[in-house]
């Protein structure tokens, strides 16, 4: 997939349609610890010569891994394009996990471990996941645990195999943004990536969401000064009839501006809170939605009166045609802006690419938003925010 734009520099990269939920329990962290570790070293460069191959020259290598992808990318001029799709080519092909290596990264993951329990704002996401998704692979955290980070560095044949049956072609989007023509770089990515082999087996396939498991509602004493709480519950996946409204519906309530309802009503009308936040993440078969606060212990059953209330408002009749208006006027605003950052565009672009075949602009995206009318957003606050079906996590 390429995109071509006026920028003298270019965002290139491989993602790859594996990810958390692709593991089973006892491999747990596998395709994260595979994202770290094939930076240490592949058939042809060290770990120290990867880094000079991309940074020597300006550029930025960048990886990331979520429950569904793993991707790989660098910012680089576009004169070093070529250079740098040879260098990411070989960091899904043929990583060679240097035991001495790896069990160093393994030690920085650790950390990484620690650093989320650290912050509570942050793991309370990982434990809402593993909440709402309980007996799935999709309540796995991301970055493993100590134990299974044992298990699956103790041989690096554990890794290898696993990226034999996860690294698909068919499991791949190869992308381009950047001052580049567009046959330069279908040469290029045939050139370092055609010679893979498709899977003989449905290796595409996925455990479908089961029946939810266990309780609604869990309290973890994490000896935190503040409160926090999530809660939420499962909504649309990628590509459903109401996915777009609901983005739409989730910045009315809590999503990326300071006139959130949630906001204007918690913080600056109550002043109860430093943080609130809702947001909205679509899986390809499944998905979320879900507000988190942190508040002092006091004034909890204060803010989840609030929330109620504001939810319950959003349940009990149609937004006025004048604040239907306005939001979209916000949210058009929000993505031109969003479609500045030329980093998060390339990575929209891909993952659209992955599920989708296509990578509509952001306008287009808007176009589809903008039919969204004020008795649609009704029947998906009344789907989704329905009090009596959502999850909560409270960390006190």
């Amino acid at each position: 997939m390429h995109r071509r734009t006026d920028s003298p520099v270019a965002y290139v990269g491989v993602m790859v349609g594996a990810g958390t939920r692709d593991e089973v329990a006892e491999q747990n962290g596998m395709a994260h610890y595979i994202e770290h570790c094939v930076f240490k070293g592949t058939a042809r460069h060290t770990a120290r010569q990867i880094i000079r191959q991309v940074e020597g020259i300006g550029g930025e290598i960048n990886a990331y891994t979520t429950k569904e992808e793993t991707t790989f990318y660098a910012a680089t001029p576009v004169e070093h394009v070529r250079m740098t799709l040879h260098l990411l080519s070989e960091l899904v092909t043929c990583p060679t996990f240097p035991k001495r290596e790896t069990d160093k990264e393994r030690t920085v993951i650790y950390d990484e471990i620690e650093s989320y329990n650290d912050s509570p704002s942050e793991l309370i996401y990982d434990d809402f996941e593993s909440l709402i998704f309980s007996g799935h692979s999709l309540a796995l955290p991301i970055l493993g645990t100590k134990k299974t980070l044992r298990h699956i560095s103790s041989k690096p044949e554990y890794a290898k195999e696993w990226i034999e049956e996860h690294y698909r072609p068919e499991r791949m989007v190869i992308f381009c943004q950047g001052n580049v023509r567009p046959e330069s770089i279908f040469r290029l990515a045939e050139q370092e990536f055609g010679g893979m082999e498709t899977s003989r087996t449905s290796q595409t396939s996925r455990t479908s969401q089961t029946s939810l498991v266990g309780s609604r509602q869990a309290t973890y004493h994490k000896r935190t000064h503040q409160t926090h709480v999530m809660v939420g519950q499962r909504a649309y996946p990628l590509g459903h009839k109401d996915q777009l409204a609901l983005y739409l519906l989730n910045n009315i309530i809590g999503g990326g501006s300071l006139n959130s309802r949630l906001n204007l009503s918690m913080r600056e009308a109550h002043g109860l809170v430093y943080q609130v936040e809702s947001t909205y993440t679509p899986l390809s078969d499944t998905g979320y939605w879900a507000t988190y606060f942190a508040c002092e212990p006091e004034h909890t059953e204060r803010c989840m009166e609030i929330l109620r209330h504001e939810l319950k408002r959003l349940q009990e009749g149609p937004l006025s045609e004048s604040n239907l208006r306005s939001a979209l006027r916000q949210l058009r605003g929000q993505m031109a802006i969003s479609a500045q950052n030329q980093e998060g565009s390339a990575l929209s672009m891909a993952k659209s690419m992955l599920y989708f075949g296509s990578a509509p602009t952001w306008q287009e995206s808007f176009q589809k938003i903008s039919q969204t009318d004020t008795e649609q957003l009704l029947r998906i606050s009344r789907e989704i925010l329905d009090i009596d079906k959502l999850f909560m996590l409270r960390y006190e």
